[in-house]
């Protein structure tokens, strides 16, 4: 492969800063535990797993069922190559590469009951992997992720030694055991004002994030955002609030989230000088970074260049790889190392406690991804892992480890023996290979994933930028009786938008205060007057009736209080061009300008009202079309 398909590349870390154990330790960050994690004690039984591994001893102490009574003889999956998506280019301009012969072809994987391999990190079975195991993870997995986020993801990280990791059900999984870590539940009424915590966040937000946070008891505190992600500067930015913080609402917030490239909803990608803004306050006000970076890869180096040429406008200059240092260590692949780096690239301090997750790179339903943070960090993780979930799905972590181990000289054994069951050229599994991806094929395909992504961002914005304005013509002289008179042309603008730089949604505001009803009084007690909030709840029940038919999200969803959702969350719609299928991308697209189209067209306030009737008592969409009701549930994801 070429450098686009990334095809490792030599890296020699001799002179490229420091090194490793000539970096400070990471500062010890323990008075922000919580009372609970303080008190959380090693498992003994997970201590007594370190014997399991002695060669030759009989194990008669631990509760393990024995592995001939598991129902399950193998796990197979037919697994795509990691060339099916052609990824774009690094950076615009540059060409897009060319995919290896018959790219939607699928390798056979296999997971066999017993491997005679006494390695336990090269160990890939069924009798370890749906055994009782680790909370850090299934050893493959987790020393395959760990070298893969320090060396490849993360290899500056300027404390000593550098990040540890531990596996997670996923980020949602991760960000629970983050608020068990630092933080210690607080009740009105039962404690203090002066000890309720507080959580630093963008106005917008990932909803489910609120709804972790409020049974601890937490305050969510907004942070003002500029068209850059997060401000620090000014009236409302990170540095007033916390400067300025009034100790009568609560704690001084010392835990921040956010995710900083491709971000839910806004699709704002963070730039390496505001992050080294954020990190300074945050370090001088000792608050901890929960970086949760789902879309990390899904950064889009075409869309300030795409958004020029859609909205004719000057071309912006060509962008260069993200920077920290001249000294940046490399990442070995290119397509890594062109991705804007992480708050860990500044993580001095040992502050930035980063979620990773297999959702978006392999499927939501894994439910498999990863903490990054400091070791003690790491440490206190484990212990809360030992006493809840323990450690994902045996299952996932198995097939996810033969898929991105590769067709290493560990598991040909288990290929061979596989490869002799479906020898049969009728059989319809009949594999041609058993190979996985390894690490220069799961890069790849995750530069196959960006560049699909990427595309379908590209071909939806088109069509929303020609949809945004409503051209209309009316007679200049209505009273005139010439059968010709000349036309008024008026151009109303719906709604307007940046292109995301990253991740799987188009964030847009719609101009409703341009709507021939705003602000119109309508004959309903519980609606008085068709102001903002009302206005885009009735757009949104619109744009599901027929002819429409296209469901999106609303900006109150993701508001981090009930002001912000008052004041903003109504004038904001979060779009995905993600979800639907290929054939499906344009025709959302073309749905929704109509819909808003023939939206501010509409006059009749019995239209409105009968839309209206769709809203629940607090004004929220209870019920769209025919059979769908209650989406709440899902659209915040």
């Amino acid at each position: 492969m070429d450098s686009i398909n990334n095809k490792k590349i030599a890296v020699s870390h001799q002179g490229a800063g420091m090194d490793r154990h000539d970096k400070p330790p990471p500062l010890d960050l323990s008075h922000h535990y919580s009372v609970v994690t303080k008190r959380r004690l090693p498992s003994q039984i997970k201590q007594a797993y370190k014997f399991f591994q002695i060669p030759g001893i009989l194990n008669i102490a631990g509760g393990l069922p024995n592995v001939q009574f598991f129902p399950f003889d193998t796990l197979e999956a037919q697994a795509a190559k990691p060339e099916r998506w052609t990824p774009s280019p690094n950076h615009p301009g540059e060409p897009a590469a060319s995919a290896s012969s018959d790219p939607a072809a699928a390798n056979h994987l296999a997971v066999p009951k017993t491997l005679h391999e006494t390695d336990p990190l090269k160990k890939i079975d069924l009798s370890t992997a749906l055994q009782y195991g680790l909370a850090q993870g299934y050893p493959p997995l987790h020393s395959w992720v760990r070298q893969f986020t320090r060396e490849n993801l993360h290899p500056d990280t300027p404390y000593r030694d550098g990040p540890e990791v531990i596996m997670t059900c996923g980020s949602t999984d991760g960000f629970s055991k983050t608020l068990s870590l630092l933080v210690d539940q607080w009740t009105k009424g039962v404690n203090d004002i002066s000890q309720r915590p507080g959580l630093l966040c963008e106005h917008f937000v990932y909803s489910n994030v609120l709804s972790q946070s409020q049974p601890f008891g937490v305050q969510i505190v907004p942070v003002k955002s500029d068209a850059s992600g997060m401000a620090v500067k000014g009236p409302g930015g990170l540095e007033d609030v916390l400067a300025n913080w009034d100790s009568s609402k609560g704690k001084r917030p010392n835990l921040m989230y956010t995710v900083t490239l491709g971000h839910n909803p806004t699709g704002i990608v963070l730039s390496v000088e505001r992050k080294k803004e954020i990190y300074a306050v945050c370090s001088r006000f000792d608050v901890i970074i929960v970086e949760d970076e789902p879309y990390w890869y899904l950064q889009f180096p075409s869309a300030a260049t795409e958004e020029a040429k859609s909205r004719g406008q000057p071309l912006p200059p060509a962008s260069q790889p993200p920077t920290l240092t001249p000294n940046r260590s490399s990442s070995g692949y290119p397509f890594l190392g062109s991705l804007a780096p992480s708050f860990l690239s500044l993580d001095t301090d040992g502050r930035v406690v980063r979620l990773d997750t297999f959702s978006k790179t392999v499927a939501p339903g894994c439910r498999l991804g990863w903490i990054t943070a400091q070791p003690a960090f790491i440490e206190r993780f484990e212990r809360i892992t030992e006493s809840t979930t323990q450690q994902p799905s045996g299952f996932v972590q198995g097939l996810i480890s033969e898929l991105v181990l590769g067709s290493s000289a560990q598991n040909q054994l288990a290929k061979s023996t596989f490869s002799r069951l479906f020898s049969s050229p009728s059989s319809s599994t009949n594999p041609k290979s058993f190979t996985g991806w390894d690490t220069s094929g799961f890069v790849r395909w995750l530069a196959g994933l960006r560049g699909s992504y990427e595309r379908r961002m590209v071909r939806m914005c088109r069509i929303l930028d020609d949809g945004s304005t409503l051209v209309s013509a009316s007679p200049l002289h209505p009273s005139s009786t010439s059968e010709w008179s000349p036309l008024a042309v008026s151009q109303t603008k719906l709604f307007t938008y940046s292109w995301p730089r990253g991740g799987m949604f188009i964030w847009l505001r719609a101009h409703l205060e341009t709507h021939p009803l705003w602000l119109v009084p309508l004959p309903n007690p519980r609606f008085p007057v068709l102001n903002g909030p009302v206005l885009s709840a009735a757009l949104m029940v619109w744009l599901t009736t027929k002819p429409f038919r296209v469901l999106v999200t609303t900006g109150s969803m993701f508001s981090a209080n009930e002001k912000i959702r008052k004041e903003e969350g109504w004038k904001y719609y979060r779009i995905c061009f993600a979800a639907e299928a290929e054939e499906n991308v344009d025709r959302a697209a073309e749905r929704f300008v109509h819909g808003v189209q023939e939206f501010w067209k509409v006059r009749d306030l019995r239209v409105v009202e009968k839309l209206l009737g769709e809203l629940g008592a607090d004004g929220e969409v209870q019920a769209v079309g025919e059979d769908v009701s209650r989406l709440g549930w899902y659209m915040g994801c």
